[in-house]
Parts: C-alpha cells; structure tokens; sequence
C-alpha cells in the first residue's frame, strides 16, 4: 500500500481511471511509437478506403441521386480526416492504460476500424457491377458500424473518459451519413 504521500492526486495524469488502471510508464519514445501506430492504422483505413472513392466520386455518383441534405463533396475529406485522428488518439488513450478492459476495448475498436473500411468499398465500389444492391449492402455495414462504435465508445469511456468522448462524434457523422446512405440506397 502506497504512503499518502505517493498517493496520485485527483485530476492528476497519473490518477488513473474508473476501473483503477494507470498510465503504464513507458518512455516517452514508446509512447509516441504507440500513437504513431494508432494514426498509421487509421491513416491506413483512410487510405485503402480512398482508393474505392477517386474513380467513383467523379464517377456514378457524382450523377446520382443525392439526399438533398448532402454537403458538397469536399466537406467528406476534412470531416474523415478529422474523424480518424479523434479515433487514433482514442484508442491510444486507452491503450495507455492497461488493464482487464483494455483488451476487449481495443478489440472493439479494431472491429469498427474493419467495418469502416469494408463501407468504402461496397458503397462506391461495387455500384459499378452490383447496383442498387451495394447501396444497401453499405447501409447494413454502416448500421453494424454505428453498433460497433457504440460498444466501443461503452467500452473506451470506464478506461478513459476523454476517449469515450472522442469517438462521440464519430458516431453522429455515422448516423448522418446513413441518412445519406439510406436516400442513395432508395433513389438510385
């Protein structure tokens, strides 16, 4: 048992989180490794995700029926680009703490970091050869990936409440771009 005196104090970085977890010391290069992976994986996601969108943003969509709520094109890529750098600093706000729930945390982020990368390519990729049908296909990849952000913001936020709030966002752009999503699948 540690002496009053070593006690973290409240507010403190090293006070730790609402499951008792604290910052593991690591030196401040394994620190900025560790960040430095979790903006790669989603710079990553971001870039194998554009691949799906260049040919066909100026492509079938750009003659598609749009929701009349939809912003202009370039509004997409500094939301995204927001977005995934909000989500990298989440997890690696909670990788920082480890602990019995930062496992299963991380798993889930990794989960919703998948179905964020499947919903490029169904969406704008396979309208080309499936249709209307990849447009509903997107929308079921976008409803599981607003599930998956869900359980993970649920699971980031007892480890690190500022994580839990990063992905907050996330979710509503989610819920809006379905709305999107949901006309594009209706109207074309």
């Amino acid at each position: 048992m540690k002496a009053s005196h070593e006690q973290p104090m409240a507010g403190s970085a090293d006070a730790g989180s609402a499951d008792g977890a604290r910052p593991v010391s690591r030196s401040t290069g394994a620190q900025l490794l560790g960040l430095a992976v979790f903006l790669g994986a989603s710079a990553l996601v971001a870039w194998l995700g554009a691949f799906a969108t260049l040919g066909n943003v100026d492509g079938w969509y750009a003659t598609a029926d749009k929701a009349p709520w939809s912003p202009p094109n370039w509004v997409f890529g500094p939301v995204w680009t927001l977005l995934y750098t909000a989500m990298a600093v989440a997890a690696w706000l909670v990788w920082r703490r480890p602990g019995q729930r930062t496992g299963p945390a991380l798993r889930a982020y990794g989960i919703q970091l998948g179905l964020n990368l499947l919903w490029t390519p169904a969406f704008f990729g396979l309208y080309p050869a499936m249709g209307t049908a990849s447009l509903w296909l997107g929308l079921s990849i976008i409803i599981a990936l607003i599930v998956a952000v869900t359980v993970t913001v649920l699971r980031f936020g007892p480890i690190n409440r500022a994580a839990g709030l990063l992905l907050l966002p996330y979710i509503s752009w989610l819920v809006f771009a379905s709305s999107l999503n949901w006309w594009a699948a209706l109207h074309n």
